[in-house]
């Protein structure tokens, strides 16, 4: 079953292996290093005057001139030969001694000589074009843009050639071709701004123009030529004519420029780096042959034009470029003072950031959006993001058309037909984004693009488009194209970020490193300090026991009551060591984790606690079972006793109202635990004081009194269990303590 037809039949054609010439050529296929004929085109024996199987039999040298054949051996042979066709001096070949324009080249093993022959002198371009390609080369340096540049190259082209229209095509990302530049009879109709569809040139058709960079048909009725034999014989394939000038054109393409009423054609390609940048087309309404005189001038400016192509666009963006690259500066600079990145961007100066020239930009982080200039919403940004981490590969890319790619965003084409986007996580949806408006605009074709071929005689294939008068179409949805320095700059952009974020991440490694060996030093001094202190401490209490004991008779009141402040003191300080030893173990102690039913740390709590619970009459209320969390039994009960104990004591109301419970949290947020007293509350400016150790809020004996330990030791639990706590309170209302636990992936 055949292929359905479509345009990509047109991309399938073989044009580089048509096993056929033009005919004002012929073709002689050589074997090296012996110069046997392996091959020759139908219309050699008839122009060298020997019979074909003759001709087949013979080497190149034996159809030469002795002066001829040292000069192939001498000063061609020996170079490399396959990267283009190497023009030849004019040869006279075969027993006729005809004299032919020669061109030669070497392609997979194997010599392809081309011999050209044109028996219409009259219309045979012969100028002596290399005096006058230095003055047009001066001349186009001159120039101060690519437009201006290539439509004085054109002038200079028809020049050269003579043919009736030069156009100079530019040609856009989805491969469709626009007249920037022409040159032409004062007659002929303009082609100036038109624009012609992507299927008008093949896909395979611009691999060979980036091969070959100069294509003659001096007449486009021909009939071809065929090669004989048909197939190489070395390897029974078709012989590859890619780098072939004088190869047979596509049938297609023959009668595409017939029914334009060319009747002549020539194109040169503009190949920057290794990509068709653009292409000369020449065109002539009568069959027209450009002499190899003429053709490698032209060749010439073809290689000029490609590099200076390239310089005149670089120039054009110099200005901009260097405007993009200090704004970048800036930035870098103001970024390596701080320790995000964010602030700096978002206080950035402009409408966009980094320079970028664009309607709006917006930063997504953190799940928090930062918008400038006219953007679509902080929702929509969010939606494009997710979109583009899930469809989206490259960390840097940029469209002028986003509604192409996701259609539901053509409703805010007024603000984002266009789209630069620097990815910043693969992780999360973390994007800097700049945004372009709808350029509407007209845009002129030559003949409906939408219908350029109809099905006709040549099998299966598309036949080329017949009309080519002009259609005009209105181009909505889309913004002006992003220019490669300002892709260049949000890569930038996106490399000091992440430079940025490495180096703040690697600076917090360090300095939880350093809190850590200072905790650790703190925790060893504290330890050893109330340790090492306790025993003369002791000593100091006994000693004023005994000297109580034994010889209270023998002093004054005041000599006694020194001595008993002598023994409160030391029992305070007992007290206060104690704590201190215990604060300074739970740092240094193991944490025996295991799975805990809290609702039974809490019983425990309130069973040590019953005492002062009957006496205060506080109620405890526990409006649902807490859930199971993974941790150190003894410990959390301690939590709950320090909490309970306090919310007992810091209150002024009878009875104490107190609830125990917590809060799912969301997503990946872990379960909140809380504990909330109607109590007499603590002001703003001290809920941060009474986690510090020994930091009391109120006098030494109001509120029952104390040392001030208990929340800090309860903060250093929840520490030590990977959670936090924190307080929210209001004085005469209350105190709520909130608390998380580090979340254990085998409980439910």
């Amino acid at each position: 079953m055949s292929d359905p037809v479509d345009l990509t039949n047109c991309d399938r054609e073989p044009i580089h292996i048509p096993g056929s010439v033009q005919p004002h050529a012929l073709i002689l296929v050589l074997a090296e290093p012996s110069l046997s004929i392996l091959q020759a085109s139908a219309n050699a024996p008839e122009r060298l005057g020997l019979p074909l199987e003759e001709l087949l039999q013979k080497t190149l040298i034996e159809l030469l001139r002795d002066s001829d054949s040292a000069y192939l051996e001498k000063h061609v042979l020996s170079k490399q030969l396959e990267a283009s066709p190497h023009y030849l001096p004019p040869l006279k070949v075969g027993p006729a001694g005809q004299t032919f324009e020669a061109l030669l080249h070497r392609h997979q093993g194997l010599l392809i000589l081309e011999l050209e022959q044109w028996p219409d002198q009259t219309s045979m371009v012969h100028e002596a074009v290399y005096v006058s390609l230095k003055h047009t080369l001066n001349q186009l340096q001159g120039t101060t843009s690519v437009v201006e540049f290539c439509q004085r190259a054109a002038e200079h082209v028809q020049e050269f050639t003579g043919f009736d229209r030069i156009m100079v095509y530019r040609f856009a990302d989805d491969a469709s071709g626009h007249v920037i530049a022409e040159s032409k009879r004062a007659d002929l109709e303009s082609y100036l701004g038109l624009h012609y569809p992507a299927s008008d040139i093949p896909k395979q058709a611009r691999t060979l123009f980036v091969k070959s960079q100069l294509r003659l048909n001096p007449d486009v009725k021909y009939e071809p030529v065929a090669l004989v034999p048909a197939l190489r014989p070395d390897t029974g394939l078709p012989l590859d004519m890619s780098y072939c000038v004088s190869r047979s054109m596509s049938p297609i393409h023959a009668e595409y420029l017939q029914n334009m009423g060319v009747g002549a054609s020539m194109s040169i390609s503009i190949v920057i780096g290794e990509e068709l940048w653009g292409l000369f087309a020449c065109h002539h309404y009568s069959p027209r042959y450009v002499s190899h005189t003429t053709r490698m001038a032209c060749e010439f400016l073809a290689h000029m034009l490609s590099l200076q192509v390239s310089n005149k666009e670089s120039d054009e963006q110099h200005e901009y470029k260097l405007r993009l690259h200090q704004e970048h500066r800036l930035l870098a600079d103001a970024m390596a003072l701080h320790a995000e990145f964010h602030p700096v961007l978002i206080q950035s100066k402009g409408t966009t950031f980094a320079g970028i020239e664009a309607g709006g930009a917006a930063l997504l982080l953190n799940d928090m959006v930062y918008l400038r200039g006219e953007t679509p919403d902080e929702d929509s940004v969010r939606a494009l993001s997710l979109q583009l981490a899930e469809s989206i590969e490259p960390s840097v890319w940029a469209t002028d058309h986003l509604s192409k790619l996701f259609p539901d965003w053509a409703k805010c084409a007024e603000l984002a037909s266009g789209v630069l986007a620097a990815r910043l996580s693969r992780q999360t949806p973390a994007y800097v984004l700049w945004f372009r408006p709808e350029e509407k605009q007209t845009m002129s074709w030559a003949g409906d693009p939408t219908k350029p071929m109809e099905t006709g005689p040549h099998g299966d294939r598309l036949t080329p488009r017949k009309s080519f008068e002009l259609w005009q179409e209105e181009v909505r949805g889309r913004s002006r194209p992003w220019l490669a320095c300002e892709i260049d700059a949000a890569r930038m952009l996106r490399q000091t970020i992440l430079e940025t974020e490495v180096r703040r991440a690697e600076q917090l490694v360090r300095l939880n490193a350093e809190l850590d060996e200072r905790n650790r030093q703190l925790d060893s001094f504290a330890y050893v300090a109330s340790h090492d202190l306790k025993e003369p401490l002791r000593g100091i209490s006994n000693y004023s026991n005994f000297l109580l004991e034994d010889f209270a008779d023998q002093l004054d009141d005041q000599g006694v009551n020194y001595l008993r402040t002598m023994m409160r003191l030391t029992e305070r300080m007992e007290t206060l060591l104690d704590s201190l030893l215990y604060y300074s173990r739970l740092s240094r102690g193991e944490i025996n984790s295991r799975r805990v039913d809290l609702n039974v740390a809490i019983e425990d709590a309130k069973e040590m606690l019953i005492a002062r619970i009957q006496e205060s009459g506080a109620h405890i209320n526990i409006p649902r079972p807490l859930p199971e969390v993974y941790g150190d039994a003894d410990r959390l009960g301690e939590v709950f006793s320090n909490l309970i104990s306090n919310a007992i004591k810091y209150t002024d109301k009878t009875p104490a109202q107190i609830e125990i419970g917590w809060q799912a949290g969301e997503l990946d947020s872990p379960t909140v635990f809380y504990v909330r007293d109607n109590g007499i509350g603590i002001a703003a400016e001290h809920q941060q004081l009474i986690f510090q150790i020994f930091k009391r809020l109120h006098g030494r004996e109001d509120y029952g009194g104390g040392v001030g330990a208990g929340l800090t030791i309860v903060r250093k639990i929840i520490e030590r269990h990977g959670g936090r706590i924190w307080v929210d309170s209001l004085p005469g209302h209350g105190t709520t303590f909130f608390f998380t636990l580090e979340t254990d992936p085998n409980l439910p």
